[in-house]
């Protein structure tokens, strides 16, 4: 086992420590979640420092580019004269993951320290916790696609439960539209993984394979399969490939969440616990952004390219969208879940362009709204567990009361309406920038499209700015009178353990993005290149 296999299991180990503590321990669950966040990101920070970057590490379609490779047969079926099916344990990690994955580890220690104030079934709710980060950090790892399927659909589970059990008023509806929306998506993804599996064969081994770095090469394609790059075969009145990109496309689409297949996200959000919304918001639509990156664009390049002008447009929609839809809110929780709609927007946007500004610019927009996705539902729910409102007309004047509180909503609200200097700028200019230039790169996305996109910013700065001036400037005023005011005291120390990491390493991205670039830079230029040939 590998350092990279023991990030991944970590969670887990940590997780049976819990399920066979007695009952009378409950206390000691969140620390014990803590530890194995904390050694996760230990280890993720020593990945990251220990990454190579550099000319000898690029390439798409072979498997250097990958470092930390563990990879051992795993599942072996002798099919006698149909030769072998043959599964296979392959992780590893590129520039790409390795900066999602330890993005991802942050996250999971924030909501855990979040999840101090779970007060029910602890045994129940830390497990589901320690089982969802495994699937999490599998996904991101993955380079099988059985694997990447099976920690994929992992995550649904005890998401589901995490919502349904521990959510608000109305949380097992948002569970099930959660469950339904991500189950559509996942069952028609498993059938074009089976076809893919059918249609590419090993060349080392000549057997079928579920190695995505194998569906990435033309050459390993079977010519008269159904996703064979020079077969005729068609689905549905379209030509196989097309369909299945579309499949995926769909399934990764809902994770991230593109309009019109969002609706899940505001519900969920506004139903889940504090540390389920930091998960949801800072973690899984990265999963649909890191998706849409490695398996969509990766696997049918050529029909990413010719559907590029409508990918991008769901992108510029996406940013209008929720941010127009932000602006009608008054739930806090609700503004900020549509907000992260339009963020993720930009991701998309980006990597429509198929240029390396957008793309570069959609990776450090999904590193950027990680951390501060997390700042920011983390805010809200320190205001929920004093006062349980969560209503922007129900407060006013709030800094006389928590001034270092008040610090840390601006610091959230002026990075993620992308104030110079704060890493959503970069991430949000770098996206533009690349659908800008890819009118004359590549001729795929036109001037306006990006043009478009970039009102978002200015609807952003009119949601984020009306809200702080709305909840926290002016004579204090607020609805639950002297009650209130007793309850929202400032900011604990467990809970400046969480802002002051997150604020920093905002200012950091924002002040020195290379942080992210350097990592991610031989990467996208080699993907890039890689869906410019095929």
């Amino acid at each position: 086992m590998n350092i990279l296999s023991l990030i991944i299991f970590i969670p887990i180990l940590f997780g049976l420590i819990i399920l066979v503590l007695p009952a009378g321990l409950r206390y000691i669950y969140r620390s014990v979640t803590l530890c194995a966040t904390l050694l996760q990101l230990g280890l993720s920070i020593w990945l990251y420092v220990q990454f190579k970057t550099g000319a000898g590490f690029a390439g798409v379609n072979h498997e250097g580019q990958y470092q930390f490779v563990e990879k051992f047969h795993w599942i072996a079926l002798n099919l006698g004269a149909m030769g072998k099916m043959q599964i296979d344990y392959f992780v590893g990690v590129d520039g790409i993951s390795i900066m999602l994955l330890l993005m991802s580890s942050v996250v999971m220690v924030v909501a855990a320290l979040a999840s101090w104030e779970i007060n029910k079934n602890h045994k129940g709710y830390f497990a589901l916790f320690l089982l969802l980060d495994m699937a999490i950090t599998g996904v991101f790892c993955s380079l099988d696609f059985f694997l990447f399927y099976i920690f994929y659909e992992l995550m649904l589970l005890p998401l589901y439960f995490l919502i349904g059990i521990w959510g608000g008023a109305k949380r097992e509806y948002a569970a099930i539209k959660f469950f339904l929306f991500t189950l559509f998506g996942s069952v028609f993804m498993l059938l074009v993984m089976v076809g893919l599996y059918f249609s590419v064969k090993d060349p080392a081994t000549g057997y079928h394979t579920f190695n995505i770095i194998q569906m990435m090469n033309p050459a390993n394609y079977d010519k008269d399969s159904i996703f064979g790059f020079i077969g005729t075969h068609m689905l549905l009145g379209m030509p196989a490939r097309t369909v299945g990109f579309i499949t995926l496309f769909i399934a990764f689409a809902i994770k991230i969440p593109v309009v019109p297949l969002h609706t899940w996200l505001p519900d969920a959000h506004v139903e889940a616990p504090t540390p389920v919304s930091i998960i949801l918001a800072g973690v899984l639509l990265k999963v649909g952004g890191y998706g849409m990156i490695r398996i969509c664009f990766g696997i049918f390049p050529e029909v990413a390219t010719h559907g590029a002008f409508w990918i991008g447009l769901l992108g510029m929609i996406s940013i209008l969208y929720g941010a127009f839809n932000a602006l009608a809110q008054r739930d806090l929780k609700r503004l900020i879940a549509y907000s992260s709609i339009s963020h993720m927007g930009f991701v998309l946007l980006g990597i429509a362009s198929q240029t390396a500004e957008g793309l570069s610019g959609a990776m450090m927009q999904m590193v950027s709204h990680g951390f501060l996705s997390s700042m920011l539902f983390f805010l809200v729910g320190v205001i929920y567990y004093r006062v349980h409102d969560r209503d922007i007309y129900s407060f006013r004047g709030l800094s006389n009361l928590m001034p270092k509180y008040t610090v840390f909503i601006m610091i959230a609200f002026f990075a993620s309406l992308g104030l110079p200097g704060f890493s959503a700028f970069i991430g949000e200019l770098f996206s533009l920038i690349g659908a800008f230039n890819s009118q004359t790169a590549n001729g795929l996305l036109p001037t306006w499209m990006a043009m478009g996109a970039s009102v978002g910013i200015l609807l952003g700065a009119g949601y984020f700015l009306w809200t702080l001036q709305r909840m926290f400037f002016g004579e204090l005023k607020i609805k639950g009178g002297q009650v209130w005011k007793l309850a929202l005291v400032d900011i604990s120390t467990r809970e400046m353990l969480v802002l002051v990491p997150l604020s920093i390493l905002t200012l950091a991205l924002g002040l020195m993005p290379s942080l992210v670039f350097a990592k991610i830079n031989d990467s996208v230029l080699a993907f890039v290149q890689f869906i410019h040939v095929n």
